[in-house]
């Protein structure tokens, strides 16, 4: 198997842990699009706790990414992906959180 991969089957792990089924393929194209980032161990995961990275994540994926308008829309959907994995879990692994904004939005087209 390859890192890729590895990182794949952590990423289904950790969904199972959260009580989220994902759809396979989706989160290897959201995965993909990622690119090296998910190989650097700070760079894979959102610290829902730096506000600083909550709006990179807003700007650069919500916004540009996926075409969304800035409002407070995003930023709830942002606050309810880091209920989803829940404060004690250091595990925010950034593809699968990427990935729950996707399916959030109905963006799923965007990874056809």
């Amino acid at each position: 198997m390859s890192k890729f991969d590895d990182l794949i089957e952590i990423y289904h792990g950790e969904a199972q842990k959260i009580g989220v089924s994902v759809d396979a393929d989706l989160l290897a194209k959201v995965t993909k699009g990622l690119g090296p980032s998910i190989y650097n161990t700070d760079s894979s995961k959102v610290s829902c706790g730096d506000k600083t990275e909550l709006e990179r994540v807003k700007a650069n994926f919500l916004i540009k990414k996926l075409g969304l308008a800035d409002g407070a829309e995003l930023d709830s959907a942002i606050d309810e992906v880091c209920q989803t994995f829940g404060s004690s879990n250091r595990n925010k692994y950034r593809s699968l959180f990427y990935y729950l904004l996707v399916k959030k939005f109905g963006k799923e087209d965007l990874y056809a």
